[in-house]
Order: C-alpha cells, then structure tokens, then sequence
C-alpha cells in the first residue's frame, strides 16, 4: 500500500528565478521514501496502484467547488449565480410537472379497470342471454314468454352497464379505451344477432346493433363483424340441436317398384343452413389488411365459422340422404347412459 502525505514546499521553476509556493505529494512505500510527486503525476499514479492518503485527499480529488492551480476557491460568474438561482426556483415547479403525471396515470388505470370490469359484466350477461335462447326451437316466431322476460330484464342490465361507461368514453377517451370495452360489445352483439335471427330469420344491421345501445357508445364495424362471426357458433349449435330432436318431415315419392318415403328437413332447419351458407360466402369475400389489428383475431374466427357451417351441413346431409333407412319418426335415444369400452 502506498502512503501519500500532503505538504506545501517552495519549488524552484526551471523558466523563472522565482520560487512557487505548490502543492507537493510525498509518496512512501512501506519505510521506502519514493520521493515527492506533483498534481501532474498522480494519474498514473492511480492507475499503478491503490493509494492511501495519511492526510485528507488534496482539493483537486474532490468534487463540487472550482479551484485554482494554486487551490484558491474560483470566484463565481455572476451569469452562473443567476442560472443556479434559476434553477433552484425551477425545480419545485419540475416536480409539480411529475407530479401532475402521476396524477394523470393513476387516473388513466383507473379508468381502465373500471371499463373492463364492466366489459366483464356485459360478457356473462350476454352469454346468459344466449343460453336462454337456446332453449327455442323455432325460428321466425315470437320467443317464448319467460325467456323473453329473462332476457329482457338482462338487456336492461346490460343497458345500464353501457350508460355507466359513457362517462368514461367521452371525447379522445372514446378510441383510447375501445379495445377494453370491445370484448364486451362484440359478446351483446352476438347475444342481440342471435336474439333478431330467432325472431324474424334475418341478419341484424350495424344500424340496429347501434340503436340498442346508449348514444356514447360507439360501436365499431369491427366489433360487428366479429360479433357475426360468433353468431356462427351459436347457429350451428342451434341448428344441430333442432335437427337432432327428430324436426323432419317425410315425403312420399313413387318409384317404378314400391313407394317409399323420403325424409327431408323441415322448412326452419333448411333455412338455417341456407343462411349459414350465405354468412359463409360473406365473409370469405372480406379482404382485411395484413396491418389490420382485427386481422390476426379473424383469421381465428374465420377457421371456427367455415367448421361451424360445415358440421350444419353434415348434419342436414345426414338426415336427407340416410333418413330413408329410419322408420317415420325415428329419434336418437338420448335417454339412456352409453357404455363406452376401455381398453
């Protein structure tokens, strides 16, 4: 370990004659004197090895005050004083700044989780709506009573929950929280669709999906659409259920040899797969940029519709072309437990 002491010694300039009064190092190894060393020299010193001063380390290793060669505190520009004044005033004012950020992101995830929290609620209300109807087996009719009561005291539900968001979506804040009430909307639609399918056998417009919600809530064209393509599912669940409760008619036809009887769909069952069919071709003709950010989400629902048509029309298939080998009236026994073998 090398020992530094500090001392101030009268050192003779080669230049001059006179005598300058500097700042000297004395450097000592163990008992071994390694000679004075001046300010110029004590990088390299601090870079050979590790120093330990006996004294306190000289002015020009500290930080903070601006000195001269001889170690004299420099006297200040008056221009410095006035901007470091300036900025000792600034900075509460800096701090207000950050602090008003603060505030203001606080408030911003509040908001947030408020409107997901409410998108949320709007979700199970939609899909409780959903399972309701599907207790309906018919299409193109009023619904039931007490499924329409249920379901309508839950739009109302609903309704409230929507004129609870619109304070929160005024002005810019409409598009910036959109995709946090988007989950919700595109669920009620798919629950208002399917409601409108059951009732009059047609597709619901934007228009009206937009008429069954408060004014400041905007229902978007993407939020529709993906709304439609989960109506897909639900039809063919629909369709699937009524084709199997045995709803088909049969139809005598003469051949050369015996009569025998046809069996074809029901009018209502038909037109759920011709409707599906229609959705279908729709929705492949829909082109969607690549940038688009409903992009990755349709090209998901497009893969779950196309099967959802096609398990309709095998089903519908399945009655026409092999309902000659039933007898007339012939219902699959859901009744009894199926024995399944293990292996």
């Amino acid at each position: 370990m090398i020992t530094i002491s500090i001392s101030t010694q009268n050192i003779k300039d080669k230049d001059k004659s006179n005598k300058n009064n500097q700042l000297v190092l004395h450097c000592r190894h163990g008992q071994r004197d390694l000679g004075a060393l001046r300010e110029d020299h004590l990088i390299s010193l601090i870079n050979w090895g590790h120093l330990n001063f006996q004294d306190q380390p000289p002015h020009f290793l500290s930080m903070g005050t601006k000195r001269s060669w001889e170690g004299q505190p420099l006297e200040l520009n008056p221009q410095d004083t006035i901007m470091a004044e300036t900025e000792t005033e600034s900075a509460p004012s800096i701090l207000s700044i950050f602090e008003n950020f603060r505030d203001e992101l606080d408030e911003h995830h509040d908001r947030r989780e408020r409107i997901i929290k409410k998108s949320r609620d709007i979700t199970a209300l939609s899909k409780k709506i959903i399972f309701a109807l599907q207790r309906v087996r018919t299409t193109n009719q009023p619904i039931p009573l007490k499924i329409a009561q249920e379901n309508q005291t839950r739009f109302d539900q609903i309704h409230a929950l929507f004129e609870g968001v619109v304070p929160e979506q005024l002005g810019i804040n409409c598009w910036r929280y959109q995709r946090q009430i988007s989950a919700g909307i595109q669920e009620f639609i798919e629950a208002v669709s399917f409601d409108h399918y059951l009732r009059t056998q047609t597709l619901i417009t934007h228009a009206e999906c937009s008429a069954r919600v408060p004014p400041g809530i905007l229902i978007s064209e993407e939020d529709y659409l993906m709304g439609l393509y989960d109506l897909t599912g639900e039809m063919m669940r629909f369709a699937v259920l009524s084709l199997s409760s045995g709803n088909a008619t049969t139809n005598a036809t003469e051949n050369t040899a015996s009569d025998s009887e046809k069996s074809t769909v029901a009018s209502s069952q038909g037109g759920i797969v011709v409707d599906l069919r229609a959705i279908r071709a729709g929705f492949e003709a829909l082109t969607v940029p690549q940038r688009h950010y409903m992009f990755r989400d349709m090209a998901k629902k497009q893969d779950v519709m196309q099967n959802s048509v096609e398990k309709v029309e095998r089903a519908a298939y399945g009655i026409v072309v092999r309902g000659s080998e039933r007898p007339s009236g012939w219902t699959p026994d859901l009744s009894g437990s199926v024995e399944v073998a293990s292996y």
